[in-house]
């Protein structure tokens, strides 16, 4: 037989002789990955019990000799045999280039002995596609610019250090990126646009501090030092949880979810890293040689004292209305809550000239025998004109799209991008959607309690939860559908929501060591919303801007996504005060007492810079 490879950019040919009758086949091999060490690329691969032993005793009786690998009659490599293989596993070598690796270890796990039918299928217009590319990229220059304007305005001095380590930031998480070659895609750009958000959040956490140890008398050095130093666990935590979402979203992913996944994982570390040491070591170079003697900073919100747990009976009842609005939506929409990626079927987005009654269209689709259908006008990209959303059952899309082209011709109907997703595999990725968010919650669960304890890990937990549940209330209100991007999105709110949650736990276990329990845990936890209320605002409105820039920008394809992250930056600041502290302050009833300092009054507000 021929094979033919390539190496050093020359095609060659080589004939061997192969036997017809094949020692091991494809079934044998129970899996084929390629690895990588300082001499190259390489490709492991593990073997059956029964495969292991007829390659032991194939390997020792011909050491020296190559091993032809066929492919549909195809010979596609032959390695030579150093020695005797045994414990059902091996390693070939060869100089390989990363494709060559990647292709190879394919082949051995994907034999092809059963007959191969497309399960899912996804297709784009080259225009629609470079039109959605170009929308992410002014989201996220829009979103940065408004983040860049926002932080040098309201922090001066300190905010610009805090935009030149956010630039800092970006150029690390580009070169991640580019050093292990992931391919930028549209989530993967919202991935980022959300990471411009966050990564200002830890210099706000650092720039508060800074200001409370300004307000104690401490000279701008040792204000600036205890700052970084105080915030730097806070910040760590608070991030953690975001990272454990974005790594099982990583994991557990497929596509564009695990591309966005991929972008905030990497978004997160360069973040803590570039807000944590790259400003720090700004902020001591100004120090040193800028000869600055105060730092000025806007402040909105002054030092209050509302009694914020005093209203938890009346957030809970609205929490609880407003999820259960949303179940009761959700039954009666029924299975048209689901999107193709997990009901299965064949999903058309549609451009037209000529807008149609959905009534006329469902019609047209019955008449064609196709009666489980899901009809929806949604915004186009930036949200100029329309598109039509149909979805019909697997194999079914040719058909509606013939249908409707000949039933309205004045609409002038085009196929924009196709969606095809096999019922099977619909259920797979529901099980998956599942498993994530279990995933999460339980390392959420155990992260929290090792750092503070259970009961902190409960309050995170039913913030958490709730954040999902409001935010799914609110997709359902909307009429929009569950896709795989909106699942990636519940996730990263199910982390990014604990954000502000951890900050005010951080607070109340600090001041807990320091005021003791006779203070009374109530009022600790009065206080501690109360001192950490300015920047459990700033740091969502933050976040809210990159999203809000994603949601206005990004364009349809990332609309359903961008949605929900709106929405869950808002209620996740709300549940870190009105649901994670009530939940806290009721699993320890004995520490409550009877009196409680803090009164309700007005914020303290003021635009006037305050040093």
């Amino acid at each position: 037989m021929t094979m033919d490879y390539e190496r050093d950019g020359q095609k060659l040919k080589e004939e061997l002789l192969v036997k017809k009758k094949a020692e091991l086949k494809g079934k044998d091999i129970v899996k084929a990955f390629p690895t990588h060490d300082p001499a190259g690329f390489e490709v492991a691969f593990s073997l059956s019990s029964t495969g292991a032993e007829s390659f032991r005793a194939l390997t020792r009786d011909n050491i020296g000799k190559l091993l032809g690998i066929v492919l549909d009659n195809k010979l596609i490599s032959a390695p030579r045999i150093n020695s005797e293989i045994g414990g059902g596993s091996g390693v070939i070598t060869g100089n390989f280039t990363q494709q060559e690796a990647f292709d190879l270890a394919n082949s051995l796990q994907n034999p092809l002995e059963t007959p191969v039918k497309i399960v899912e299928e996804r297709g784009v217009d080259p225009s629609l596609g470079a039109d959605s590319i170009r929308s992410g990229l002014v989201a996220g220059l829009v979103g940065l610019g408004l983040v860049v304007v926002f932080m040098a305005a309201y922090y001066l001095r300190a905010g610009v250090i805090a935009v030149e380590a956010l630039l800092i930031n970006i150029i690390l998480l580009f070169a991640t990126l580019a050093m292990f070659k992931f391919t930028l895609t549209l989530p993967g750009i919202a991935g980022i646009i959300l990471t411009v958000g966050i990564a200002v959040d830890a210099n706000v956490l650092i720039y508060e501090r800074i200001r409370e140890e300004l307000r104690k008398g401490k000279p701008l050095q040792a204000a600036v030092q205890a700052g970084f130093d105080r915030a730097f666990g806070t910040i760590v935590d608070a991030n953690m949880t975001t990272l454990i979402t974005a790594l099982v979203l990583s994991w557990l992913g497929t596509g564009p979810v695990q591309g966005f996944g991929v972008t905030l994982s990497a978004g997160i570390v360069t973040s803590v890293f570039s807000a944590c040491f790259v400003s720090r070591l700004i902020f001591d170079a100004v120090l040193k040689y800028g000869r600055i003697q105060n730092l000025k900073m806007f402040s909105m919100v002054g030092q209050t004292r509302v009694n914020f747990l005093g209203f938890k009976w009346p957030a809970i009842f609205l929490s609880l209305s407003i999820i259960v609005a949303g179940v009761l939506v959700g039954v009666q929409r029924g299975k048209d809550i689901y999107g193709v990626d997990f009901t299965g079927g064949d999903a058309l987005t549609l451009k037209f000239t000529q807008k149609t009654d959905v009534a006329e269209v469902r019609k047209a689709l019955e008449d064609q025998g196709l009666q489980e259908t899901f009809i929806q006008y949604q915004r186009e990209v930036r949200g100029v004109g329309e598109v039509l959303l149909v979805k019909v059952p697997f194999g079914k899309g040719d058909v509606a799209e013939k249908a409707l082209k000949e039933k309205f011709p004045k609409s002038e109907f085009s196929l924009k991008q196709l969606d095809k997703v096999g019922g099977t595999v619909g259920k797979e990725l529901q099980w998956t959607a599942i498993k994530g968010l279990g995933v999460a919650t339980l390392g959420i669960l155990l992260y929290i309690t090792a750092r503070f304890e259970f009961a902190y890990a409960l309050g995170a937990v039913v913030a958490l939860l709730h954040d999902v549940l409001i935010c799914l209330a609110f997709f359902f209100f909307a009429g929009h559908q569950l896709s795989l991007p909106a699942i990636g999105a519940l996730l990263t709110i199910a982390g990014y929501s604990l954000n502000d949650t951890v900050v005010v736990f951080d607070r109340i276990r600090e001041e807990f060591k320091l005021k003791g329990e006779k203070f009374g845990f109530q009022n600790l936890v009065n206080l501690s919303v109360n001192e950490t209320l300015s920047r459990t605002l700033l740091t969502s409105l933050t976040t809210l801007i990159a999203s809000l820039a994603l949601f206005v920008f990004g364009g349809g394809v990332i609309h359903d996504f961008a949605f929900i992250l709106v929405v869950g930056v808002i209620t996740g600041t709300y549940s870190s005060v009105f649901i994670a502290a009530p939940v806290l302050l009721l699993w320890h009833p004995s520490r409550l007492t009877p009196q409680d300092p803090a009164k309700n009054s007005q914020p303290a507000k003021s635009l006037v810079p305050s040093a």
